[in-house]
């Protein structure tokens, strides 16, 4: 249908785009109000609790949790893929030198790009769903092997092979250290990848589906949403949530700390959430997680969320901001011994799953996402001035 420009320019449209409803989804949904968010039709928090990292990508890809037998199926499935095609491993050295100080999450774009072609990724709208769904394991499987690798090479270690006898987030600890890690620590980062999957229309999710509508191949879309979730605003939080603690140092810091960048119009990193507008489930959650383990880090971060709150309450009244899942997604991943520069890239390593979920549902869908702007400029047209 032609685009009337009258009747754009009149449209209110709330900047950001939010709580614009842009299509209908079945994996999930953010209810911020209430401070609740499921995958599918399972509360995401419950499944974090209860199941294994494989059982809820088989949830978001199948459309149901699965049965002992399609359990052990899809695990050997997944694990099958973890391995990288020889043109991209010889690739790596050269991907990591380059990437240098932007870290593996940059140098993953281009190896995931390199992936795509290396696999015969071909355009969605040219491949039926079972071709679709064979990229998107594909890709989102080797994720992890990417990362660990392109990490371990910029510090001049050899990549750690995957092993198929190890779960998914055990075995990401394994190809990251290159030692098996302990149980305990294992399941606290199975659970935060379960809790960060999927989180409805999320920038990067937003941008892998707008690329989608454009029938383009799986990796061309996940690189997409790579870009997005680099971002300081988006993915790129959970170390700098960490460094919040650095800063405040000694609880007796914490006031005059907080109400100096609040004042001076300062973002707090890790509080706040643009959807939630009670308590972040999944920041409850990872609270938990870290207090499972315990321990003066810990025990400091409690009390910041307790001060930063309640500072947070009274310079901003109303605006019922709350720690989100960075802040104590740090602190967990601080405690499992990972690096700082793999927070965003463990985030991405969830992430991935729930990309390629939407990718799947996206590519179900001809129709080419195309929205217009409010043109703003000057009056139009106008001469073109003769050149003097």
């Amino acid at each position: 249908m032609p685009i009337n420009r009258a009747e754009t320019a009149s449209v209110d449209v709330p900047r950001g785009l939010a709580g614009v409803v842009v299509t209908d989804t079945a994996l999930g949904d953010v209810r911020g109000v209430e401070g609740f968010y499921h995958y599918r039709q399972y509360s995401a928090v419950e499944l974090a609790q209860t199941r294994g990292f494989e059982d809820v990508w088989h949830l978001l890809v199948h459309g149901e949790l699965p049965d002992a037998a399609q359990r052990s199926a899809f695990v050997a499935r997944t694990a099958s893929l973890r391995r990288l095609p020889d043109e991209v491993l010889s690739a790596l050295p050269a991907i990591a030198a380059a990437s240098g100080r932007s870290g593996p999450l940059a140098g993953m774009r281009t190896a995931l790009s390199l992936l795509g072609a290396a696999r015969g990724f071909r355009p969605v709208y040219d491949i039926d769903a079972d071709q679709r769904r064979a990229d998107a394991l594909a890709a989102a499987a080797a994720v992890p092997t990417l990362l660990t690798a392109l990490y371990r090479l910029d510090r001049g270690l050899d990549p750690v092979e995957p092993r198929d006898d190890l779960p998914h987030a055990a075995n990401y600890l394994y190809m990251l250290t290159g030692s098996e890690p302990e149980p305990e620590r294992a399941r606290a980062i199975e659970q935060y990848l379960i809790s960060t999957i999927d989180h409805g229309f999320n920038s990067s999710t937003f941008t892998a589906r707008v690329i989608t509508s454009t029938g383009a191949d799986v990796a061309a879309c996940l690189v997409g949403a790579v870009g997005a979730l680099s971002g300081p605003l988006h993915g790129g939080a959970p170390s700098r949530a960490l460094d919040t603690l650095d800063a405040i140092g000694t609880p007796d810091r914490i006031d005059s700390w907080v109400r100096t960048r609040v004042l001076a119009g300062e973002r707090i990193m890790g509080f706040g959430h643009a959807v939630y507008r009670t308590e972040d489930p999944r920041s409850r959650m990872l609270r938990g997680i870290a207090q499972r383990f315990g321990g003066t880090l810990v025990d400091f971060a409690v009390e910041v969320e307790r001060r930063v709150e309640a500072v947070l309450a009274e310079l901003k009244p109303g605006r019922d901001l709350h720690a989100n899942v960075e802040f104590y997604a740090g602190v967990v991943m601080e405690l499992c011994g990972l690096p700082r520069a793999m927070f965003t890239p463990t985030f991405a390593t969830a992430r991935v799953v729930g990309w390629s979920a939407n990718i799947l549902e996206q590519a179900q869908d001809s129709k080419i996402i195309r929205p217009v702007a409010r043109y703003v400029g000057p009056g139009a047209p106008a001469a073109v001035p003769a050149v003097a």
